[in-house]
């Protein structure tokens, strides 16, 4: 499996062969791929899946170094193979990430493309997330959809086409990788599948409010909710306009905003309290409480 001429074969198995854990990510773009295959958006697919372990491997404080590939197509398309390809080498390339196997299936049973990734890295900075009572909670703006909560999108939408289906999710990685160099970052999620209710794993003896705040949700967040998914619902399903959690000190928030804001919108959005797990959301929907 292990090309023994390329120079990042003994790292890799190095990380492997190691007894401590290794920072290790799947995932893949789900059936977000349906949409992309139709309107063949095909970078905007590879980016996809790059962002959805990428972001993820950044949450563990990890530089990824090598990836294996899985596309799967429903019929055998030369073309786009072809550009899927590209576009993932041309990613990979700058930031230094061997792709070291990869695997094409064509599957005429299904209606969409899929492109799952597996990541392999190595600890940036060994620390695990915490969310701290008196923390800042800074969150950072999505483009949209991104790539969770497509089966409930084509349940609303079913025919329905719209460009926020194909809009890329947002690639973190390379500023957060950079950002926990400068500053204490005490906490970090990738909201993704799930939503929001991935912050109560980091939770303890603290409760974790999310207040009404600047960054707004895009359109089609509103234009689900107004179709009669519920403010509970879009909290468990959808980021809602907000892609990526900071926990902070409040003495550094302003600080680590200014330094975001050449690359991405971020504003505080919470806090950390003293309580006993909870999620809190003051819905920027309506004026609903959420809590689970």
């Amino acid at each position: 499996m292990y090309d023994s001429t390329k120079p990042y074969t003994k790292k890799i198995l190095d990380l492997i062969n190691n007894d401590e854990k290794v920072p290790a990510s799947t995932d893949g773009i789900g059936t977000k791929g349906i949409y992309h295959w139709e309107q063949r958006t095909f970078r905007n697919a590879v980016l996809d899946a790059l962002a959805m372990n990428l972001n993820d491997m950044c949450v563990m404080r990890a530089k990824a170094i090598g990836l294996h590939n899985h596309i799967m197509l429903p019929e055998d398309n030369e073309k786009a193979i072809i550009e899927i390809i590209e576009n993932l080498v041309e990613e990979c390339k700058k930031r230094n990430i061997s792709i070291y196997s990869g695997e094409t299936a064509i599957h005429d049973n299904i209606n969409g493309l899929e492109i799952s990734i597996s990541m392999i890295g190595e600890y940036v900075q060994k620390r695990k997330n915490s969310f701290e009572e008196g923390d800042i909670l800074i969150g950072i703006k999505s483009s949209g959809l991104h790539s969770n909560g497509f089966t409930k999108v084509r349940e609303i939408f079913r025919n329905e086409y719209k460009n926020e289906f194909v809009e890329p999710t947002v690639i973190y990685y390379d500023k957060i990788l950079e950002l926990i160099k400068r500053f204490d970052i005490r906490g970090m999620v990738h909201i993704t599948g799930g939503a929001y209710t991935k912050l109560k794993k980091f939770l303890g003896g603290v409760d974790l409010m999310i207040e009404k705040h600047n960054l707004k949700p895009q359109d089609i967040f509103y234009e689900l909710y107004n179709k009669g998914i519920s403010d509970e619902e879009m909290y468990k399903t959808f980021n809602c306009g907000i892609g990526f959690i900071l926990s902070v000190r409040r003495e550094d928030s302003d600080k680590i905003i200014e330094y975001l804001k050449s690359d991405f919108e971020a504003n505080i959005i919470g806090k950390i309290v003293s309580g006993n797990g909870k999620v809190k959301i003051n819905s920027m929907f309506s004026e609903e409480k959420i809590e689970f």
